[in-house]
């Protein structure tokens, strides 16, 4: 065997390992809990998160196995064309009835970093796929400039998890759900790298009409969001300005 290869087989090993002490915890503490996890999954949160290895969703809130669907990607994007996105969230409304969904942004975040520098014309699936924050960037550049550095990246992270939120009360799913009169609510969450702590950046979004009073009070950041939510729920009515 090579030495790479014998140095990947000792990695696994390790997890193994660690997996076979975590499991016989588990029974240890609760001789039912790994039977109660296979015959039921109703988690009551949804967690949309970016796939940095830094920010994991069961521990941040504090919840165990079982009590959190989560979907993640690069800068927690929750764009209609993303068929991965949008199937999650579809499973977990329709079929899991989860009460919560939660779009979590964080701080020090390279897909926003990636925004910020890298040009649109440069290669790689990545940079395709960071198109929607450079988009986010571009709407709000007049915000960004007041920020330098890590600061900006921050900002725009705060900003991209507003965005993202409207994508999400803007879908087909999540507005069937509301038009059915499923309780369902929607959060946009900061997550700072140096304190460990959530930060909520918008009141919960509940129904349609949330929205509504929403873009009355134009409440900071999410003014614009709110405006053009609205917007578009008035023109899916047919509805007049």
């Amino acid at each position: 065997m090579s030495a790479h290869l014998s140095h990947a087989s000792d990695s696994l090993q390790e997890i193994l390992e660690n997996n076979r002490k975590w499991s016989e915890e588990q029974k240890a503490s609760n001789p039912e809990f790994f039977s109660k996890l296979a015959n039921i999954q109703t988690p009551q949160w949804l967690w949309i998160g970016c796939s940095d290895s830094r920010v994991p969703a069961n521990q941040l809130m504090g919840l165990g196995p079982g009590e959190v669907f989560v979907q993640r990607n690069v800068g927690n994007l929750v764009t209609h064309k993303d068929m991965n996105a949008m199937s999650c969230l579809e499973y977990a409304v329709t079929a899991l009835k989860v009460r919560h969904i939660i779009v979590c942004g964080h701080h020090d975040c390279g897909a926003m970093k990636g925004a910020l520098t890298m040009p649109a014309t440069a290669g790689g699936l990545v940079n395709l796929w960071i198109q929607d924050i450079r988009d986010t960037r571009d709407r709000n550049i007049n915000e960004l400039q007041h920020y330098r550095g890590i600061d900006q990246v921050n900002k725009l992270a705060e900003l991209n998890v507003l965005r993202q939120v409207f994508n999400l009360c803007s879908s087909p799913v999540v507005q069937a759900a509301w038009a059915s009169g499923q309780p369902l609510s929607i959060h946009g969450v900061i997550y700072a790298l140096e304190d460990g702590r959530l930060r909520e950046l918008a009141p919960p979004i509940t129904c349609v009409d949330d929205v509504e009073e929403y873009a009355k009070s134009k409440l900071g950041d999410l003014r614009h969001l709110s405006r053009n939510l609205l917007q578009h729920l008035k023109f899916k009515t047919g509805a007049t300005a």
